[in-house]
């Protein structure tokens, strides 16, 4: 049990059964994988627990895992650049790390909360219109790239298949999220929900099936185009009980104890200020309420060159809390 944090940054339900049979970790995390849904060589038992020497297949997992799709989120490359970005547009769907590559490139940013349009908040809504866009494109048959799911950033994988069967491939695709805040938050019919930084709406959508007809859902994100996908998804989705809002999560537009559930993926590290997120997270539940978070969470405060990195907050790591800091805030 105390291995599984490593394991989950290492291994992947996805992997080949091969793997499987051989790696360690992946037998420390088959109850875990099973109770999500996935039917695997480890979850229905097959092969023997391998000895450490074995952990040399654990390499082959590690491709599609959550620690490599971080890294690819990220692209190193762009952290190290110490000129500016070009005036010009940025050119490209945004389908490969290239066609970012002009995106915070600089590494002057102002302080968190400078305003509304300070640098990261406009780094950030960059960086996810761009792949709102992109999403749009490909269904719409525009794109310069065949639409894929993408493993290599999301969070997908941690939902069981039942949960997502009804939600448009748009709202999947356009996921960026680290996890799935379904395995703690428990939502029950009725209950009202809200989605901080709902992106493309799959978590929206997995919340109204849940809470029913019944049940109400907010989703509440600043991307103009992720609001414009979200709404497509609801619609193509037949989905009557959810309302996508405009807005930070600095100042949520709701009422004061108004919600029974906040859900949140991997967005709260993206918040300038998030003392005041939380605050208010905290001012629109009701008593009694309850918090589901999935974020990156560090070890040890990341380090100053990060933080002041434009591409590092878009990439969910240079606004990334610590431990302890976490805590604090709570």
């Amino acid at each position: 049990m105390a291995m599984k944090w490593f394991w989950r940054m290492v291994c992947a339900p996805d992997c080949t059964d091969a793997c499987q049979v051989n790696c360690p970790g992946c037998h420390a995390m088959a109850d875990e994988w099973k109770e999500q849904g996935y039917v695997t060589p480890v979850t229905e038992g097959s092969g023997q627990t391998r000895r450490w020497r074995d952990f040399r297949y654990a390499v082959s997992c590690w491709s599609r895992s959550a620690s490599a799709r971080m890294l690819f989120r990220l692209d190193p490359r762009r952290l190290w650049r110490r000129v500016e970005a070009p005036a010009a547009a940025v050119a490209g769907c945004g389908c490969h790390p290239g066609d970012m590559a002009g995106i915070g490139a600089g590494l002057a940013i102002g302080l968190p909360g400078a305003g509304k349009d300070d640098p990261i908040r406009g780094e950030v809504r960059q960086y996810y219109d761009l792949r709102a866009r992109n999403v749009m494109a490909g269904a719409d048959g525009a794109a310069c790239c065949t639409p894929a799911v993408p493993t290599e950033v999301s969070g997908v994988p941690a939902y069981a298949s039942e949960d997502l069967a009804a939600v448009p491939m748009d709202a999947i695709m356009a996921s960026l999220g680290c996890g799935n805040p379904f395995a703690r938050a428990e939502l029950r019919p009725g209950e009202v929900v809200l989605d901080l930084g709902s992106g493309g709406g799959m978590d929206a959508l997995v919340a109204a099936k849940r809470v029913g007809p019944e049940g109400h859902v907010f989703g509440l994100d600043m991307s103009d185009e992720m609001m414009l996908l979200a709404h497509r998804n609801a619609a193509a989705a037949g989905v009557t009980n959810v309302a996508f809002l405009k807005g930070d999560m600095e100042s949520v537009p709701l009422p004061s104890k108004s919600i029974d559930v906040i859900i949140s993926n991997c967005v709260v590290n993206l918040v300038p200020d998030k003392g005041r997120a939380l605050r208010e997270a905290y001012r629109v539940l009701r008593d009694g309420g309850r918090l589901s978070i999935s974020d990156i969470v560090t070890r040890v405060p990341v380090p100053e060159h990060l933080r002041s990195n434009l591409s590092a907050w878009a990439a969910c790591i240079g606004g990334a809390l610590s431990e302890d800091e976490y805590r604090e805030h709570l």
